[in-house]
């Protein structure tokens, strides 16, 4: 959206060019309903590259390289306003799914009052390397986490579970940093719209002033816009124009890299290829392999692919079960028939 708004300051390809992301980003904006889909463009042997200079014994392990190359994250919304009018309140829907080269590995929905999700154990726990103690050798202690090792859906309170969130930010010492007297959260950071129209125009104009654009059309209605820049030098200048208000963002415990930091970004040229279809957002591909530092890194990107999402439903059989019961399950069973005998 930076992008989109900042090219009014540049060449004509460039006002052309943000004319047409400034439009797609709107009409997104206006639907009721999004899917995104994110993946990395690479392949085995790309990641390998990567990590050609590790340690013996320090390599990137075979099931995270599969994982990595064939993973794919999958997400639709759902609300009852347009989105870009939309506050937490107005979503009535919501799905997440994380797949694996060989199917799906997680996933979650959230529907009416409650969260439904189930998990592949089994190849879940295969590509991370640490395999999940088999459903049928748990004690019956293990209750609902057994149903899930299963592959079963299970469901809880969206209420319940954002409680027992709450609850475990606080023993983790969250709440320190919730505000005094009685542990009741502050109210996140937020810069007031003066401040935040004042950032935004001092972004746009860094951009307007590193990227360049190009514009490619193609068939049926579709066209490329690419949009280039040296890595190193936009993101520092873009950080400087951020630091002065880094104590008002919300990022807590979020620290901003240094200058020292930056010095270490390679400041090779990346892209960005924005596809829209009929005028509409499509997919975003930004470019990586340029920033590693191995020559034989020649396929390496993040593409992010938009479309229409569905309405998310509930599974059909769904077992209920309480967060108390879920936890105990999972700290009785799995993890006492895993470390029981050690």
């Amino acid at each position: 959206m930076v992008l989109a708004g900042s090219t009014a300051c540049g060449t004509v390809e460039n006002l052309s060019a943000g004319q047409k992301l400034d439009q797609a980003f709107e009409e997104l904006g206006k639907e009721h309903s999004l899917s995104f889909e994110l993946d990395l463009d690479t392949d085995a042997r790309t990641l390998k590259a990567l990590d050609a200079d590790a340690e013996p014994g320090e390599e990137i392990p075979d099931e995270a390289v599969e994982l990595l190359s064939g993973g794919r994250l999958s997400v639709s919304v759902q609300s009852k306003k347009p989105l870009d009018e939309s506050g937490e309140k107005d979503f009535t829907g919501m799905a997440m799914k994380f797949s694996g080269p060989d199917g799906d590995l997680l996933e979650y929905r959230i529907v009416g009052d409650y969260t439904y999700f189930r998990i592949d154990a089994e190849g879940f726990g295969e590509l991370m390397g640490t395999p999940m103690p088999p459903a049928d050798e748990l004690p019956d202690s293990a209750g609902a986490f057994k149903k899930l090792l299963e592959g079963e859906w299970v469901k809880v309170s969206t209420k319940d579970l954002e409680e027992t969130r709450g609850e475990m930010d606080g023993m983790d010492g969250m709440d320190e940093m919730e505000g005094s007297e009685g542990g009741e959260p502050s109210a996140e950071p937020m810069l007031d719209a003066k401040t935040q129209k004042k950032l935004m125009k001092a972004l746009k104009a860094v951009v307007a002033r590193e990227v360049e654009f190009r514009t490619t059309g193609g068939k049926d209605g579709t066209e490329h816009i690419t949009a280039t820049a040296p890595f190193r030098t936009l993101l520092t200048e873009l950080i400087d124009e951020i630091r002065p208000l880094a104590k008002d963002l919300p990022l807590p415990g979020a620290a901003l890299p240094t200058d020292k930091d930056l010095k270490e970004v390679p400041d090779k040229k990346v892209s960005a290829r924005f596809t829209l279809s009929n005028g509409a957002l499509t997919e975003v591909s930004v470019d990586l392999a340029k920033l590693a530092e191995d020559a034989k890194v020649k396929k390496l990107a993040l593409v992010l692919r938009v479309g229409k999402g569905d309405k998310p439903t509930a599974p059909k059989g769904a077992t209920e079960v309480n967060m108390d019961e879920l936890m105990a399950g999972f700290l009785g069973g799995a993890m006492g028939g895993a470390l029981g005998e050690e």
